[in-house]
């Protein structure tokens, strides 16, 4: 049967229904269970103790190289263990090719077992050690009875695990796989036998036996960062050539295999948080990063040279070459990624890193007396921490303010009464089989300022239909000088739509920003600001220009920017001064005004100061940088980030390290 067993009915390939479900992971007809995450407050969370994990879950071997670096490269350098999970066995046809080399037969076996070769030897290289260096391989047992493969290296202080499921991947020529898995109660698949690998038999798994298998590698691992891929693509509607061309699903900028890893991944963390609290264990603490994939495709390009020079050196040893010695009779790499070819493919999937929710955060707020709070996404669930004193730099231990399940970007606002305001992104239905997958933006708002909290509200989203609505963007919100709360969200058009609290805190209903007449669509990462004469002011990085919004309506638009920009109040007929950089530059701009030397790339803060604007950002070596009063500072110590950190009263750094703990930066 071609590695694949149906227990009660056929899935045809290039069926319509079949297809549709892919693209979105969902069908009708729910299943009767699922696990689920209790949105309401008052758990106790683990304690993480300083200890840092990064664990990644990737479809195929080199989408963490392509799609999660240079984020896995920097905690790495800085010591953090690594465990990477790769789903399929990267099999496709079995063809190992590369350019003016002849053919070799097909051999699914070898080929797989010459992708994980390159894997091996890119970790190798990342953590210095020879590229042909020896790993450690041994069996694993799984939930179930399941085995897999799992290599180790252990380098200079440095540990990274790759872990092999090996199940079948999608091939358009041949059936959906993952993509039907995720959507089809019957459907069993077959894992493949990588050659040389000790795994001594082949393992079948069902929808809910792959949800376990991962649930029950996190809760081993207890990582306290996780990146996960993409699983909620945009919208990407192309004709058929195009389509295969770009290896993408029908209707979605992604690889199919790619956001149904992604949805099983979300269930599984899903699966672990409740498993863990059941019987009233603590909640694990972990934070997440889902990376946009095939995406990158499509939009301006956002790594500068060295950076770029840096994440495609990875790939080298990926792809390998015929001609090494490596050890593995089945090939040294996958041939045709290696050498200038990442550089050289008209897909320039290498040439951006991208977030599926960007913001900065934890989300920082001051309460009566001085302290700081802050807030942010923990175990899947949103949790404040205080700082033990005024200015002491130290938080203490987290509260949790449930609401979960939530994707990791949290935005706050602070009514003029003191009071905050949070908004997120909630999981609302993650089933599969048929069952609902669907998001909501929720909120949740302080009953006094420096107080608890009330219940969670639901606020739904701009779009009609589960569909639709899987494709919002991570919340931004203001309060303006009125006392209104302006709460905006990237669409599923790739547009902006909003939603305004009165002061009195009625909300109305979403509606979508006019457009300018450009047709021009926009990235994910607002920016909102209201300026000196209370003006809110919208902007938004496209795809030919910064897209402005003053008041609801287009304003002029900026130069092409390849990531999310900053800006600040500003005199002038705009209103604000916006800082980007320009595609695949290193280097700042203003507009209006000239930029200070602050090279980088990555999302930009800003806030006003006292000697002109403060700026917060990461330089090209991925390291937090700040300037201010025409100084440059740049912190060197300290727990390694895990994401952007946020900028609070111009003064004060706050973000979260791969400890999963809050760190403060006072230059």
């Amino acid at each position: 049967m071609d590695n694949r067993r149906v227990a009660r009915r056929t899935v045809l390939a290039g069926a319509a229904a079949v297809a549709a479900a892919v693209a979105g992971c969902s069908v009708p007809a729910p299943p009767s269970s699922a696990a689920t995450a209790d949105p309401a407050p008052g758990r106790p969370l683990a304690h993480s103790a300083g200890r840092a994990l990064l664990m990644q879950f990737a479809a195929h071997p080199d989408d963490d190289l392509y799609f999660m670096n240079p984020d896995t490269q920097r905690l790495l350098d800085a010591g953090v263990p690594l465990v990477s999970v790769y789903v399929t066995a990267g099999e496709h046809t079995g063809t190992n090719w590369i350019k003016g080399m002849p053919e070799t037969p097909p051999d699914k076996a070898a080929y797989s077992s010459a992708r994980h070769q390159g894997l091996r030897q890119s970790y190798a290289d990342a953590l210095g050690a020879e590229k042909f260096t020896p790993w450690r391989k041994r069996v694993v047992p799984l939930a179930g009875g399941r085995q897999c493969e799992v290599n180790t290296l252990v380098h200079g202080g440095r540990r990274v695990e790759l872990v092999f499921l090996n199940l079948p991947m999608h091939t358009t020529r041949r059936y959906m796989a993952l993509p039907a898995l995720w959507e089809d109660r019957a459907l069993e698949l077959r894992t493949h036998l990588s050659a040389g690998s000790p795994v001594p038999r082949a393992d079948t798994y069902d929808h809910g036996q792959l949800i376990e298998v991962l649930a029950g590698l996190l809760a081993r691992y207890r990582p306290t960062v996780v990146h996960t891929l993409d699983p909620d693509p945009d919208i990407q509607i192309s004709d058929e050539p195009t389509r295969k061309r770009d290896s993408e699903q029908p209707g979605y900028s992604d690889h199919g295999d790619h956001t149904a890893v992604a949805c099983f991944t979300w269930a599984a963390l899903l699966r672990w948080v409740a498993d863990a609290t059941a019987g009233g264990a603590p909640v694990p603490s972990f934070t997440t990063i889902a990376f946009r994939g095939y995406y990158n495709r499509h939009w301006p390009k956002n790594l500068p040279p060295r950076v770029l020079e840096e994440k495609a050196a990875h790939l080298v040893p990926y792809g390998g070459d015929p001609a090494w010695d490596c050890g593995n009779p089945a090939g040294c790499g996958d041939y045709g990624v290696g050498g200038d070819r990442p550089l050289t493919n008209k897909k320039g999937w290498v040439r951006s890193t991208h977030y599926r929710w960007p913001a900065a955060g934890p989300a920082v707020a001051e309460e009566p007396g001085g302290r700081l709070a802050a807030y942010g996404v923990l175990g899947l669930r949103a949790v404040r921490w205080r700082e033990v004193s005024p200015g002491s730099g130290r938080f203490g231990e987290p509260e949790d303010l449930g609401g979960g399940p939530l994707a990791p970007a949290l935005a706050s606002t602070t009514l003029g009464d003191g009071r905050v305001l949070l908004f997120g992104v909630r999981f609302a239905a993650l089933s599969g089989r048929g069952g609902p997958n669907r998001r909501e933006v929720v909120l949740l708002e302080q009953r006094s300022p420096g107080g608890p909290f009330l219940a969670w509200r639901g606020l739904g989203g701009p779009e009609r239909g589960d569909d639709r609505g899987r494709r919002i963007g991570a919340p931004v919100a203001v309060t303006a000088p009125d006392g209104r709360v302006h709460l905006f969200v990237r669409n599923a058009d790739k547009g902006v739509s909003t939603r305004v609290r009165a002061a009195d805190g009625t909300w109305g209903a979403w509606r979508a920003l006019p457009g300018d007449g450009s047709g021009d669509e926009v990235q994910d990462g607002l920016t909102a600001l209201v300026d000196a004469s209370g003006r809110v002011h919208v902007l938004a990085a496209g795809r030919t220009a910064v897209r402005h919004w003053a008041d609801g309506s287009p304003a002029e638009p900026l130069p092409l920017a390849g990531d999310p920009v900053a800006a600040v109040p500003a005199a002038g007929p705009a209103g604000v001064q916006v800082f980007s950089r320009a595609p695949a530059d290193a280097r700042l701009r203003a507009a209006p005004g000239e930029a200070p030397a602050f090279d980088g790339y990555g999302l930009l803060t800003a806030a006003p100061g006292p000697a002109g604007p403060v700026l917060l950002g990461r330089d090209e070596r991925h390291r937090v940088q700040l300037h201010r009063g025409g100084r440059l500072s740049v912190r060197t110590r300290g727990v390694v980030p895990a994401g952007d950190p946020v900028l609070h009263r111009g003064t004060v750094v706050v973000g979260m390290g791969a400890d999963a703990r809050p760190w403060v930066w006072r230059p």
